[in-house]
């Protein structure tokens, strides 16, 4: 099935481990294999990485964007998934990350990634983290 990225003027997107970025016009692409594609808005540095939530994307994103390394990635993101499961208790976010679990050990990581993007919307809401605890977490990883 045809994947079709409409991107804006001076996006960048990852194809397949190139970092690509569109010119001065709206452009549409139409990628017609499977390929490893990641939209500017969905990839994160690594000092981004600033919540318990995105300590569990960043490994994720790494397997879907270097499988050569996937073993180390997945070694951390077991890790940081296992921490955040341990810590919450709300079920609907628990559900998720079994979900997210299954995902990435079916190497379905890009619909992992978008999964896990429900974790930061719980993380503001019920978490309600402030600019000092996101430092004082920030200085211990």
């Amino acid at each position: 099935m045809p994947l079709k990225l409409s991107l804006k003027p001076g996006e960048k997107f990852v194809l397949n481990g190139a970092v690509l970025t569109n010119g001065d016009k709206r452009t549409s692409l139409v990628i017609q294999n499977k390929a490893c594609v990641l939209r500017e808005k969905d990839i994160m540095q690594p000092e981004e990485a600033t919540t318990p939530a995105r300590h569990i994307y960043l490994p994720i994103m790494m397997m879907y964007l270097d499988s050569d390394n996937s073993e180390q990635y997945y070694n951390d993101f077991a890790l940081r998934m296992t921490e955040f499961m341990s810590a919450i208790r709300d079920r609907t976010a628990l559900a998720t990350c079994i979900e997210i679990s299954r995902d990435v050990m079916s190497g379905a990581y890009y619909k992992a990634l978008m999964l896990c993007r429900k974790l930061f919307e719980f993380e503001q809401e019920r978490l309600n983290y402030d600019s000092q605890s996101l430092s004082e977490y920030a200085a211990n990883y």
